[in-house]
């Protein structure tokens, strides 16, 4: 990617952190056709670096299922990599701070939860799928309680 279109994304998705945290998610906690947004907080997966990134998520089975559709880019976004790593991360969802632990979905459960959840609630998410080579890998991240 062009380095200045890089940077321009980064300080966009910073600039959206912010205005979502100060606003309690009233700004920017909807996405495109009403998915709401989630903050998720976890660690870089090769610097252990504690990394932020707005996500769309849907709620199900007591937890949040997100989706790495990175707009149907031919490779799995950056934080889901991360997550990918992740036995546990943080959200915000609003004003509340959620500590999660993370669960990639595989094989049949993640067809399921693909078909039933996400597709349900955001049909236009097929799209996404239709852009890409890749299987969309999703994730299931349930509150610990702690």
């Amino acid at each position: 990617m062009n380095p200045v279109v890089h940077a321009l994304m980064r300080m966009g998705t910073r600039a959206s952190i912010a205005v979502y945290r100060r606003s309690s998610g009233r700004i920017g906690g909807k996405a495109r056709g009403g998915v709401p947004v989630l903050l998720l907080t976890v660690p870089g997966r090769k610097t252990g670096i504690l990394r932020t990134t707005p996500v769309g998520y849907f709620e199900h089975d007591g937890g949040y299922v997100l989706t790495g559709t990175a707009g149907g880019a031919r490779e799995d976004p950056q934080w889901f990599r991360n997550l990918r790593r992740a036995a546990e991360a943080e959200v915000e969802i609003g004003a509340r701070r959620i500590r999660v632990r993370v669960r990639e979905l595989r094989g049949p459960e993640r067809d399921t939860v693909w078909r039933d959840v996400v597709l349900a609630k955001a049909p236009s998410f097929g799209a996404y799928q239709d852009k890409t080579p890749r299987t969309i890998p999703l994730a299931l991240l349930v509150p610990t309680g702690g």
